[in-house]
């Protein structure tokens, strides 16, 4: 195979199968998973400067003159001593102020970013720093277990949570408590949520449902709002039409590293991997393919197939499919419920991956 054909990913029939997420049982050491909490692929190469505030938006130019302030503070010594604290050292007293930043905005304004550009130029090296949603949070306390968790970030400067969740009192109650403990271990905390698109004026109250929800945390945070036109859409997207199961089988033989699953099976063998280990699940892969994409029988499968979905979108993996379009993988019901946010960002995001995949299939 030439160098420019294998580069392409796009080749005459492979003389090996696809790839299979079924056949894929990853066990995943602890520290990989504390190690991989680190900004995605898609945000490696944000930065302050690469940020481009509106200019018929002030909050925004704000927003990244605050977080590189508070970046710049958080050099030097850990609020708890430098580095992990020994056992027979004294506390350090606690800093004076907020030692959380809470980036409040509507959906597409760019938090994610400024979130990212905050990890990256805080100055501590990146064992120190830790970068994850709020699934892949209460994932790692799910794996560790809570004490162990506490004790793995402590010793971080900082730990930002990308698209906090309001919408599961036992797991919001469960983060509130994990940060109150690493709050007085000196770990510095940032923090985004979404409000759903087309919900103009909700973001208006998503400070507010934020400190109420983080109860006693609330003093930590200082709340930043960035205001701003959603620069992705409005709404959502129309998903593009699915392809033949012969399209898509013939697209993941022809393509380097592909997958192909058909989707009711992958989603019974969702149920039987943590969804701490779905990035490892998607190691390697240069698309996803599925056959017979149907609608979500139920609200955990849904929720598992959300986590699934983030963690292609953070590595820009291209999904093709056949079956029923992404925007009615869930039913009317599971999109007025309340996990509708996530529903709604699947959505969003698979039908990216979509759009992704369209040069895969062959005139």
């Amino acid at each position: 195979m030439s160098s420019s054909t294998a580069a392409s990913g796009h080749h005459p029939i492979a003389e090996v199968a696809p790839l299979s997420l079924c056949a894929r049982e990853p066990r995943v050491p602890a520290d990989r998973l504390v190690a991989e909490m680190v900004p995605p692929p898609r945000f490696d190469a944000v930065r302050f400067d690469t940020y481009i505030p509106d200019p018929n938006q002030p909050s925004q130019t704000e927003a990244v003159g605050v977080l590189s302030g508070f970046a710049a503070g958080l050099g030097g010594a850990h609020a708890s001593g430098s580095g992990k604290r020994r056992w027979f050292q004294k506390k350090a007293a606690a800093p004076t102020g907020p030692r959380g930043i809470y980036l409040d905005g509507g959906y597409g304004v760019g938090k994610t970013h400024l979130l990212a550009s905050l990890w990256h130029a805080t100055p501590a090296a990146p064992e120190q720093k830790a970068f994850g949603t709020f699934v892949e949070l209460t994932n790692l306390v799910g794996a560790l277990g809570f004490q162990q968790t506490v004790r793995t970030l402590g010793g971080h400067r900082l730990l930002c949570i990308d698209e906090f969740e309001l919408d599961d009192p036992g797991d919001t109650v469960l983060v509130s408590s994990l940060l109150s403990k690493l709050v007085g271990e000196g770990v510095a905390l940032a923090a985004t949520s979404n409000t759903l698109p087309g919900k103009l004026g909700e973001g208006r109250f998503a400070a507010t449902d934020f400190m109420r929800e983080i109860q006693g945390l609330s003093s930590h945070f200082k709340a930043l709002r960035i205001d701003g036109e959603d620069y992705r859409h409005r709404g959502l997207p129309e998903a593009p039409a699915p392809y033949s199961e012969e399209q898509v089988t013939k697209a993941a033989y022809a393509t380097d590293r592909a997958s192909l699953d058909d989707f009711p099976h992958l989603l019974e063998h969702l149920s039987k991997v943590h969804p701490s280990r779905y990035g490892a699940l998607t190691d390697g892969l240069g698309a996803v393919c599925l056959t017979d994409v149907t609608p979500v029988p139920d609200q955990s499968t849904a929720l598992r197939l959300v986590v699934l979905a983030d963690r292609l979108y953070d590595r820009e993996v291209p999904v093709l499919a056949s079956g029923v379009p992404f925007d009615r993988l869930f039913s009317e019901d599971m999109l007025n419920g309340g996990y509708r946010k996530k529903y709604f960002r699947a959505i969003s995001r698979l039908t990216a991956l979509a759009r992704d995949a369209k040069g895969l299939v062959g005139e």
